[in-house]
């Protein structure tokens, strides 16, 4: 195995990428020697140093951003987040992030128990999803919703609802998918299946909402998904693995991109050019981590969704 392959997979949240980029610095040695050639083949039984670089934390800047509020009061803030948003900043994304537009908008309300790069934030949506958020402005309240999403809604009122366009329809109008779920060895940008031990608990209950296309054999369907679980990419790899990916799913879901050539016109070339996973977060609900209060939020899909459903209600 080459030398940046072997280090993704050996080094915990080291992508390929980075393990090349140390390698060409200079940053990576076998048996004493700097190695600079990331396509070095590794072999059994060689000893492998690296020397990573300790992390230089940036705190965010206030950037104005707009933000699209559906609640807020001195405690939290409900947002709903635009796809294309990161939620915080990270390699790569170290501006532009949701956090950036929640220090502009919150000032210095919010929590800081999340640490300078994450400040009031509790749970997260993948960039390319869109949907509603919620975010602490207090400590207090970072404590109480914390508590809500790592008990997952089991023994309270926490709520989430997904709304996804995949591939075909599954056999069962509603299910649960009880899988679980851990980081890809080839590849740690992506997430896998983990049927044979390793992974991490991942429960997603799904109802089929619509079917699109003829009746014997619909192309399409609408899913509500609800997560009792929070795992990252949980829905995407969930559908993925009974064999129904999320429209637009490039991570989980190339070997469909086939698929499109069977739509007619105008789905086919509104999917041909879709750049994100079609996957909506529409429902939040949650107890007040202050007053108690249950609250409830429910959202439109944005208008790239929007205009697909239409297109496929009218296969």
């Amino acid at each position: 195995m080459r030398l940046d392959a072997w280090l993704a997979g050996a080094v915990a949240d080291l992508s390929r990428s980075r393990a090349k980029a140390l390698i060409v610095d200079g940053s990576v040695a076998i048996g004493g020697a700097t190695i600079v050639e990331p396509k070095r083949p590794v072999k059994p039984g060689e000893c492998v140093t690296i020397d990573l670089p300790p992390p230089v934390p940036a705190e965010p800047e206030p950037e104005s951003i707009p933000l699209d509020v559906v609640y807020e009061d001195n405690d939290l803030i409900v947002i709903d987040k635009p796809p294309g948003l990161v939620v915080h900043p990270a390699a790569g994304n170290q501006t532009g992030t949701l956090v950036n537009a929640l220090i502009a908008h919150c000032g210095a309300s919010l929590s800081g128990i999340g640490g300078v790069m994450r400040p009031g934030i509790v749970h997260r949506l993948d960039k390319d999803t869109s949907g509603l958020m919620v975010v602490a402005k207090t400590d207090r309240a970072h404590r109480g919703l914390a508590a809500q999403f790592a008990d997952h809604g089991r023994t309270g009122p926490l709520e989430r609802g997904y709304l996804a366009l995949v591939w075909g329809v599954p056999a069962r109008s509603e299910g649960t998918i009880d899988i679980p779920l851990g980081r890809s060895l080839r590849n740690r940008e992506k997430i896998e299946v983990k049927r044979s031990g390793g992974g991490r608990e991942a429960i997603t209950h799904y109802a089929v909402v619509a079917r699109y296309g003829p009746k014997e054999r619909p192309l399409a369907s609408l899913v509500e998904c609800r997560l009792e679980t929070g795992r990252t990419h949980q829905i995407r790899v969930h559908m993925a693995s009974i064999g129904h990916p999320v429209i637009g799913d490039r991570t989980y879901g190339a070997g469909f991109a086939t698929k499109t050539a069977l739509l007619p016109e105008p789905a086919r070339s509104l999917v041909a050019a879709f750049p994100r996973q079609a996957l909506h977060a529409f429902l939040l609900g949650f107890e007040h981590p202050v007053t108690g209060e249950e609250m409830r939020f429910e959202g439109e899909p944005p208008d790239d969704i929007s205009e697909l459903i239409q297109a496929f209600d009218a296969l």
